[in-house]
Order: C-alpha cells, then sequence, then structure tokens
C-alpha cells in the first residue's frame, strides 16, 4: 500500500482550506469526509435557520462568501462547499467514517472499518458538531415532556403552545430565545450571569479574544468556545425576544428535573413541556485516542510559537477546527497554517513508499 504525504480528516470549513492549501503547496493526500454529500455540519441545520440568520461564514480560499440572504443555510452552504470542490478539484472521498488512527512504526493509519490510509502526516479538521455535550442533572430521565439538544433543533414552529425551558449561556441560546419568544412562553437558565457585550466588535476585538482561547490551547487545557470571551450580542432578529423580557427573565440552574418541570434550589418548582440544552459542543478526536496526544491538563497542546496548529507530542498531527480556530475565519487560517505545518513535518521525515 502506498503512503500518502497527508490524509485530512473532515470536509467542512477547514478540512477544505486545509486541502486548498496542500494542493497549492504540491502535497499528495486526500480528504476523507463522514457525509455522504458536501457541506459538513451545514448539512444539519433546521429548515428555519437562513443565510441571513448565521453570524456569517467566511469566504474559503480563493472564493467570495455565500451571500447573506433569505436562503436555507442548510441548503446554500453545502451547495457553496460543493462548487469549491468541484472548482479546485479537491480530492474528497465520501462517506468514510473515521474510527481510529494509529502509529505503525512511525507510518500513521487511519482505519475507516475494513478500510485504512497510511500516511506520514495528519490534519484533523473533525470539528464539534457531531460531538453534542449534554450535562446531567438529577431526574433528568424522569421528565415527560421533551428533551433535545441543539443538533436536535426542529425549527421554531416546533414549540408553538409549549413552555420552552432554554438552558445555556452561549449565542446558540440567544438565537433560540430570539426565536421562540415571539411565538410561545419561554425561560432561560445559565450556570453563569452571562457577559453581554455592547460595543463594536471590531477586527481588533476578534484578534484579542481568538488570542484568549489560543493561551489555552498553548497550555493544553481543553479550548472554550470563542463567545465565552467575546461576550454576547443581539441581533436585530432578536430584539422583539428582548422586548417580550426573554432575556432579562434569565435564572441560575435548577437543581433537578422532575417529570413535569424543573425544581430550583429554593424549592419552588416550574412546570415546562420542553427542555432545550444549548449546551454546546467538545471536540470530536475520540479517533485520536490511540496517539495519546492530550496533555495532563486535558487537552491537545498546540504550538502556539509556530503555526498555531501543530500538535506538540506529535507534530506529525494537525489539528483546525480546534479551539480558537473553531470558527470560519478561524478555520481558513488555520487550514493555511495546517498545510505549512504538513510541509514542515514531511521535510523532516525520511522517505518512504511502501
Amino acid at each position: 500500500m502506498s503512503i500518502l504525504d497527508s490524509v485530512v480528516i473532515g470536509a467542512g470549513q477547514a478540512g477544505l482550506s486545509a486541502s486548498f492549501h496542500l494542493t497549492r503547496l504540491g502535497i499528495s493526500h486526500v480528504v476523507l469526509d463522514s457525509d455522504s454529500e458536501p457541506g459538513g455540519a451545514w448539512r444539519h441545520r433546521w429548515d428555519a435557520l437562513t443565510m441571513r440568520d448565521v453570524h456569517g461564514v467566511a469566504e474559503l480560499p480563493g472564493e467570495s462568501p455565500p451571500p447573506r440572504d433569505g436562503q436555507r443555510a442548510n441548503t446554500a452552504v453545502p451547495a457553496y462547499f460543493a462548487a469549491y470542490e468541484h472548482a479546485h478539484d479537491l480530492p474528497v472521498i465520501r462517506p468514510v467514517r473515521v474510527d481510529r488512527v494509529v502509529d505503525d512504526e512511525g507510518i500513521l493509519v487511519v482505519h475507516a472499518g475494513e478500510r485504512q490510509w497510511r500516511t506520514r502526516t495528519l490534519v484533523n479538521a473533525t470539528g464539534t458538531w457531531t460531538h453534542p455535550f449534554l450535562p446531567h442533572y438529577p431526574g433528568m430521565e424522569t421528565f415527560l415532556g421533551e428533551q433535545l439538544h441543539t443538533v436536535d433543533y426542529p425549527g421554531p414552529e416546533h414549540f408553538a403552545g409549549k413552555r420552552v425551558l432554554v438552558v445555556g449561556g452561549g449565542a446558540s441560546a440567544v438565537q433560540f430565545l430570539g426565536a421562540l419568544a415571539p411565538l410561545t412562553d419561554t425561560l432561560w437558565v445559565t450556570r453563569r450571569e452571562p457577559v453581554w457585550r455592547n460595543d463594536d466588535f471590531t477586527p481588533e476585538a476578534g484578534a484579542a479574544a481568538v488570542a484568549l482561547v489560543e493561551q489555552r490551547v498553548a497550555q493544553g487545557l481543553p479550548p472554550e468556545s470563542v463567545v465565552s470571551v467575546t461576550g454576547l450580542m443581539l441581533r436585530p432578529q432578536e430584539r422583539e425576544a428582548e422586548r417580550l423580557g426573554a432575556f432579562a427573565a434569565r435564572r441560575p440552574m435548577f437543581s433537578r428535573i422532575e417529570p413535569d418541570g424543573v425544581r430550583w434550589a429554593d424549592g419552588s418548582f416550574e412546570r415546562v413541556d420542553v427542555i432545550l440544552w444549548a449546551t454546546g459542543f467538545r471536540p470530536a478526536i475520540a479517533h485520536l485516542a490511540p496517539l495519546h496526544l492530550r496533555s495532563a491538563a486535558g487537552g491537545i497542546q498546540l504550538d502556539r510559537r509556530g503555526r498555531g496548529t501543530t500538535a506538540v507530542q506529535d507534530p506529525r498531527i494537525q489539528l483546525v477546527g480546534y479551539g480558537p480556530s473553531a470558527s470560519t475565519i478561524g478555520a481558513n487560517r488555520a487550514g493555511r497554517s495546517a498545510a505549512k505545518g504538513v510541509q514542515h513535518a514531511l521535510a523532516r521525515e525520511p522517505l518512504r513508499t511502501s
């Protein structure tokens, strides 16, 4: 079996960006994508989410961004990705669900069921969408209503006439409240007091926020979202929910869940029909476990001094869409950095053909 120079796992924004730059550098590689069609996580977003609603989709390298209009995001972005793959002849193979990556005497072996690829380097671009985080609270298994995570969100009309408890302090929770409060009764709970941002979010402010996330991964700590350091902002489409008091009525977390609602720490009870867990995601990196990349602090330490995508534990491994690059803008920059990291690692490796 021949040995590739690199394998990219994941064909979302970060993976396509990495593949584009690897191609420009003349580095032989394939991109393995678990979905049957282009689009990454965008294929699985709810139908009501339009391109006007999203926080922005950065352009892929060498292309203009998709328009911010009324198109459904779950069709517009996949179409954008598909056209990009075709225009740049990117070597995407799908569907391929990677099970594990192991080291075989200095060569990385990517396993996907009975299939495998041997490679000198690896770019991991699996993102977070396939690994939703659902915290456990006492009694949650007894709840008789609906419990949904962001990945299961069916759109606002589904909740009409139901009392919805939204859990989470991030941008998704704010977006859900913005869509639901004008339609039905909502209640918002978070573990911490939300931090609102009222000033303009300038490029300089964005760079400062990303730097804070970079500091965590440079120390080997598990990454936090960029939103956790930027603060929350209300968009025009969320102002009606603000007028209705959906954001001002936030409460701290409940102590337990009961069959028809939640119980607060002071003993009071609140009836709800739906619990919508907007509690975020964790990096989908279980397939990298055999490589033992995690630091004692629990995260994968990245080399901030160099490209910012190179795993300190194993410089053959590049991570994009992880930590500071878990956004469309950060993913593009990380794709370029990862390709340079692959080039650097290959320059240090002895040549083997089989």
